[in-house]
């Protein structure tokens, strides 16, 4: 879909250069890319705290539980 953006012609040369990107193109999808991911993992930390646990859950011993079902 063509668009068109007043953009820092400075940023975009500067964000191709770092990122080794080969055209304007490139450098614009690869910083929405990053954008969304960044965004995306900044919700995924509103979520700590609202979560319950087990207190007393074992990790190691399941762990172990795991390896001796998986060798019969």
């Amino acid at each position: 879909m063509p668009t068109n953006l007043a953009l820092d012609d400075r940023l975009i040369e500067e964000a191709r250069k770092i990122g080794h990107h080969g055209t304007k193109k490139e450098a614009v999808t690869a910083a929405l890319d990053e954008y969304i991911r960044r965004r995306k993992q900044m919700q995924i930390l509103d979520l700590f705290g609202t979560i319950d646990y087990q207190q007393d859950y074992n990790y190691k011993a399941n762990r172990r539980r795991d390896r001796v079902e998986n060798e019969r």
